[in-house]
Order: structure tokens, then C-alpha cells, then sequence
């Protein structure tokens, strides 16, 4: 972050962005695993603010999209279906055994994930992916969760009771923390110091000034 420091526990970017005015705002929160991203949603849920929880919504639709059911099993086979539910052990199995199959999969569930948001009404949606799935198209500013390695490798081991190796391989596997700053306009920092009340009363003063 050039000219700024981790000490402004806030920062605004793309300032220049055109809004004009006519609608609400639509903003984004995202966060790499262990960041803490859920709990800050949480936080604002607290305040009033209603939030659209993307992996809920994909799961949601994964169940009940007919849609979503047909095109699934012409990809996986029959067994992505059990019940009348997806197969979660099939449908894991085939999204990770390939970044071809992963994309297979979001190519099916992304766009309806987009079109359910923008019926939705809602201004305020949580996305872990946001950039990779290209949902920041959706909204007009981005904010994100951010903490440091070592605490979200300690998070991630205590939530899911998993070893130091696999909590750092998965935060491997997602977008620098550098990169997220960088394409956010609001950072909030959840390292267990700043004090994130404070944070949030300056981003909603932001936002709707």
C-alpha cells in the first residue's frame, strides 16, 4: 500500500469511482480463510445491516435450482444427486480433483449466485471469491478483511481442528493479502488489536457520507 501504513486501521481506495447518486450503494466484504471475515459480518448483521452470504446462496441453489441439478448431472453423472440433494462427498471430489472441474462447477453456479443477489434487493453481500469469481462487477466498493498469517494459521487450526501444514496450505491456495488490499477500498483489520467497533463506525460514516 503505497504512502500508507498498517496503522490506519481503514483505508479507502478507488475514491474516483463514478456512483452518481442514484441507488444505493452495493458493497462487498471478503477475507481470506482465518481472516475473520464472517464474525465482522456478523458485527454489521448486529448494527441492522442485512448481508447476502454467497456460500449460502450457492448452496441454497445447488439444492433447489432445478437448473442447477440438470446441468450438474450431465457434468458429474447421476450420483451428483442423492435424495433429491447434491451428493456433497461426489460433488467435493470432482471440484477438487481438477482447477478445470472447479471451473466447470462455477460456471454453472456463479451466474445463478449473481442473478439471486441482484433479485435479492439487498446492498451488502459476503463473498470469500469475490475477485476470483468476478462478483466484484456486482457491487460498487469492496471491503476487506484482512489479519496476519500467524493468527489466521491459529484460527483455522482451532476452528477446524486441523494441523499447522494444511491451515497454511489452504491459505496458499487463496489471494495474497497484499493483492486483496490493494484491489479494496476499505481494508478493516481483525489482528486481535485494533479495535473493530471503531473500524466499522468509520467505514458506515464513509460510506454513506
Amino acid at each position: 500500500m503505497t504512502g500508507q501504513t498498517e496503522d490506519n486501521s481503514m483505508t479507502e481506495r478507488r475514491a474516483d469511482k463514478d456512483l452518481n447518486g442514484k441507488r444505493p450503494l452495493k458493497i462487498a466484504l471478503t477475507g481470506g480463510i482465518g481472516s475473520g471475515k464472517s464474525f465482522v459480518c456478523r458485527l454489521l448483521q448486529a448494527r441492522g445491516i442485512c448481508i447476502y452470504d454467497c456460500d449460502d446462496a450457492a448452496k441454497r441453489l445447488m439444492r433447489e435450482s432445478e437448473d442447477i441439478r440438470i446441468q450438474l448431472t450431465q457434468l458429474i453423472g447421476e450420483e451428483a444427486y442423492q435424495d433429491g440433494r447434491p451428493n456433497k462427498a461426489v460433488v467435493s471430489k470432482f471440484l477438487l480433483a481438477s482447477e478445470r472441474n472447479t471451473e466447470a462447477i462455477n460456471n454453472i453456479v456463479h451466474p445463478a449466485v449473481a442473478r439471486d443477489f441482484e433479485e435479492s434487493g439487498m446492498s451488502w453481500m459476503e463473498c470469500a471469491i469475490l475477485f476470483e469469481s468476478g462478483f466484484d462487477r456486482l457491487v460498487d466498493k469492496v471491503v476487506a478483511v484482512v489479519a496476519p498469517t500467524p493468527l489466521r494459521v491459529e484460527r483455522i487450526m482451532a476452528r477446524d481442528h486441523i494441523e499447522e501444514k494444511m491451515a497454511q496450505e489452504w491459505i496458499d491456495k487463496q489471494m495474497p493479502t497484499e493483492e486483496l488490499i490493494q484491489r479494496a477500498d476499505f481494508v478493516v483489520y481483525n489482528d486481535g488489536t485494533k479495535e473493530l467497533e471503531g473500524q466499522l463506525d468509520r467505514l458506515l460514516e464513509t460510506i454513506c457520507s
